[in-house]
C-alpha cells in the first residue's frame, strides 16, 4: 500500500524579511502564515518545527495505540507532546533531536511491559524513522497499577 499526502508553503521576499504561508490539502492548515520571526524569535505565526511535533505525536500515538491493542491492551487516554530541537551546527540548522513526554491511561497494564510497548511504539513510528536525530521517550502510566514516571532513551 501507498499513501501519499500532500502540503505547500508560499514564500515572498527574501531573507530574513521574507514571509509565506503554508497549507495542507486536508485544510488544517489554510495559509498559515510564517516567517523567519515566527521560527526562530517565537513570535507570532508557525514554523516547520512545531508542525513537525504535532506531527510526530500524532503519529506516536496512533503507533501506540496499535502496539497497545496488539498486546491486548487498550488505552482509554494517551497525550503526547514533542518537542524538536533545532540548532545551529557548524554545517548550518539541524534537527539535532526530539523528545517525545507520553501520558497514558492503560487499565490493567503493568509498567515495565508498558515502557517497552512505548519504547516499541517509538522505533515502529514512521516520524520516529523520518528523523536523523535522537528521538527519546519519556512515560508516565496511570491505571490500574498506579503511576510510574521513567525515562526510556532510544536512538532512531
Amino acid at each position: 500500500m501507498k499513501i501519499e499526502r500532500h502540503g505547500s508553503a508560499l514564500w515572498y521576499g527574501g531573507f530574513p524579511q521574507g514571509r509565506g504561508s503554508l497549507s495542507t490539502e486536508s485544510g488544517a492548515l489554510d495559509d498559515h502564515y510564517y516567517n523567519v520571526a515566527s521560527r526562530f524569535d517565537r513570535h507570532v505565526g508557525s514554523n516547520p518545527e512545531e508542525l513537525l511535533a504535532a506531527a510526530h505525536a500524532g503519529c506516536f500515538n496512533m503507533v501506540l495505540a496499535m502496539v497497545l491493542a496488539e498486546a491486548h491492551l487498550t488505552a482509554t487516554e494517551l497525550q503526547t507532546s514533542a518537542t524538536v530541537v533545532l540548532e545551529q551546527q557548524f554545517s548550518g540548522f539541524v534537527i539535532a533531536s526530539v523528545h517525545l513526554s507520553v501520558r497514558a491511561v492503560v487499565p490493567d497494564a503493568d509498567p515495565l511491559v508498558f515502557r517497552r510497548l512505548a519504547a516499541l511504539a517509538r522505533a515502529k513510528c514512521p516520524l520516529s524513522r523520518l528523523f536523523n536525530a535522537m528521538v527519546t521517550i519519556e512515560t508516565e502510566l496511570s491505571g490500574d497499577w498506579g503511576a510510574l514516571r521513567q525515562p526510556v532513551v532510544a536512538r532512531s
